[in-house]
């Protein structure tokens, strides 16, 4: 079993930053694929920023320039540093990781319960 359990995240005024942090733990062999996602009521969880294994990034247009994604694979932990927020920007933040666990051949993705950002005056 994988846990995913993410921090960083609370209320900020617009133009601020937040780093939010998201760690795996569990019988993991490897971690490839990880991301964050974002997700208001009534909405659809969108894609915020990706990143692969070997460090190769993906954005979404919204926050480009503004959000950075990186990871520790050292530590199983993926980051996103959030800068100049905005009040588009609240939501709930989601982490997830596409996981190999021990003795096992697939990889599954597992998802953080989420964190909320609030970016707001």
């Amino acid at each position: 079993q994988v846990q995913l359990v993410e921090s960083g995240g609370g209320l900020v005024q617009p133009g601020g930053s937040l780093r939010l942090s998201c760690a795996a733990s569990g019988s993991i062999s490897s971690i490839y694929d990880m991301g964050w996602y974002h997700q208001t009521p009534g909405k659809q969880r969108e894609l915020v920023a990706a990143i692969t294994s070997r460090g190769s990034t993906n954005y979404a247009d919204s926050v480009k320039g503004r959000f950075t994604i990186s990871r520790d694979n050292a530590k199983n932990t993926v980051y996103l540093q959030m800068n100049s927020l905005k009040p588009a920007d609240t939501a709930v933040y989601y982490c997830k990781a596409n996981v190999q666990l021990i003795l096992m051949i697939r990889r599954d993705d597992y998802w953080g319960q989420g964190t909320q950002v609030t970016v707001s005056s």
